[in-house]
């Protein structure tokens, strides 16, 4: 089941499964997301703030309309404290 990684719920891993065109995904991609990478969402700011994950190790916060625009897969049983 597809999702935006801005609607998980803090703690839940899932696997990206496509980034937004043109200038939004080249950032991305240069952040390391990119199709097939595993996310964890550590926090959401209130009123549409910037979205923290967790990247290969790696703490990024990305802006929240942009997090909104990448799809993700939520992985069964794999959520953190």
């Amino acid at each position: 089941m597809t999702t935006m990684l801005c609607a998980l719920t803090n703690g839940q891993t899932a696997r990206i499964t496509a980034l937004p065109q043109g200038m939004s995904g080249r950032r991305l991609e240069a952040l390391g997301l990119r199709p097939g990478k595993i996310v964890t969402k550590v926090s959401g700011m209130p009123f549409c703030g910037p979205v923290t994950i967790i990247l290969d190790g790696r703490q990024i916060a990305i802006g929240h309309g942009i997090c909104c625009k990448v799809a993700v897969e939520p992985l069964a049983g794999r959520k953190t404290p």
